[in-house]
Order: C-alpha cells, then structure tokens, then sequence
C-alpha cells in the first residue's frame, strides 16, 4: 500500500524509514504562521491535519496521507524558525539551563477517516555559553529548526534531559504514527504491530 506524506521534510522521511515504511513525500504548501493567541495544542493539531487534507484532496481518498506539525514551546510561547543570527542567539539563550515542551502531532486521512494524535514531551537543555550559541549557529544546523536547535544533529550534546518520545522531538512520533496506520490496516513491519484492530474497509 503506498502512503503519502504531506511534507517535503528529509528529517520526517528518515523517521518513517527508520521503521521499514517508504513514503511519497508531497509538501502540502499551507500557511504555518501562529497568530500568537491560538494555544499551541491546538496550533499543531490544526496545521497537521490540514497538511493531511490537503495533499488528501489533490491525490485522492484511496492512499493513506499523513501530516505533523512541531512546535517548541517556551513560556507560553511558540518558537518558530529563527530569522537570522541574533534572532537564533536570542532563542538558544532562553533555552539555556531550562526545560521547554515540544509538541508534535501526527494526523492520517483516508477515505472518510481523519484522526489525530498528539506527543507532548519536555526537553531540558544545559547551559551554554555565548561562545557556544555563536559557534553552533555558524554551523548552519540552527537556520532552519524550530527553536534554532536540531536534537537529532550537533545540539544533541545539548540535551540534559529529555521525558517523552524522541522522534516527537524530532518532528514525527513514531508511536502514535504506527497507531494511526495499523488502525486503517497499513502493513507495518514486525515490530511495529499496533494494538488498535484494523478498521472495517
């Protein structure tokens, strides 16, 4: 069975190649700012979901389509993508020495079906020196990371602490994806078996 995933992200192919599944990647192209009132659960349920409906529209009912959406919150507040240097310096100096949360929500549309799941998890990250934040943003890892930081890269030396799912960090957990699949039948490899009975087709 093929499978879709609304997103044109390497990292959240990876993951999904990481349990034995090989999806079509296919970015779905939706607006993902926050309007800064919105809460953040919400934000990123509302977002994967629509990345699922809409790449679900253009190729059809018949194929399973995913999408996520992560969000590093600190204080309240979502931080996105850093705009520039002193932007990324200024998120990795609130970061330093605290704990944040990072949400990540995965949803699948298929046929009639649209679910939904959610992993919250909390990262602490150590303390770093300024000599530290301006060496690893001229790496160029933190240019495009929401929260300027990538655990899956050179700021997992970063990490203290982290309580929940790794790969929801990362932006895809693994987890409550399997779930969703096994609950429309999606062959996954041994392993991976989900729980949840397969849905009546």
């Amino acid at each position: 069975m093929d499978l879709y995933l609304a997103s044109g992200s390497p990292r959240r192919r990876q993951l999904l190649e990481q349990i034995g599944i090989r999806p079509r990647l296919e970015p779905a192209g939706v607006d993902e700012r926050w309007d800064g009132r919105e809460p953040a659960e919400d934000y990123v349920r509302r977002l994967a979901l629509e990345k699922a409906q809409t790449v679900a529209r253009r190729v059809g009912q018949r194929v399973p389509v995913l999408g996520a959406d992560t969000a590093v919150l600190l204080d309240g507040r979502i931080l996105g993508k850093p705009e520039g240097k002193e932007h990324a310096l200024a998120m990795l100096r609130a970061l330093a020495g605290r704990t944040h949360t990072v949400l990540s929500a995965v949803a699948l549309c298929y046929a009639e079906i649209r679910e939904l799941r959610l992993s919250s998890n909390r990262v602490r990250i150590r303390p770093l020196s300024q000599e530290e934040c301006l060496t690893y943003w001229h790496t160029g890892e933190p240019r495009d990371k929401a929260g300027a930081y990538a655990i899956q890269g050179l700021a997992a030396s970063f990490v203290e602490r982290l309580e929940g799912s790794p790969s929801g960090v990362m932006g895809l957990p693994l987890f409550e994806t399997a779930q969703l699949l096994a609950s429309v039948g999606f062959p996954l490899p041994i392993g991976c078996r989900s729980t949840i009975s397969p849905r009546a087709r």
